[in-house]
């Protein structure tokens, strides 16, 4: 199955990152707060008013508690309007 997001929406996978304790204990991505980097999977079209300033494979931060989550295919994705997304990852 694929995802085609409609008018100004993009389609997210949240980047899991592990991240390392100062005395070096490891925590996976399940046991912190809910990340806000994602990279972008689909974008739709934009709007006559709105005009999509990301692209397929951009890594990008979004509001923490945006869009909608969904899962396809045992994959996990969240849905977001453009406006949700905050920067670009260069």
């Amino acid at each position: 199955m694929k995802l085609t997001p409609l008018a100004d929406r993009v389609v997210l996978k949240a980047l899991i990152a592990e991240e390392t304790t100062k005395s070096g204990i490891v925590l996976p991505g399940q046991a912190k707060e809910k990340p806000q980097q994602a990279e972008v999977v689909a974008v739709g079209p934009g709007t006559k008013d709105v005009t999509m300033q990301v692209k397929v494979k951009d890594k990008v931060i979004y509001s923490k508690y945006s869009g909608t989550e969904v899962k396809v295919d045992d994959e996990d994705y969240i849905i977001v309007r453009q406006d949700d997304i905050l920067a670009i990852i260069k």
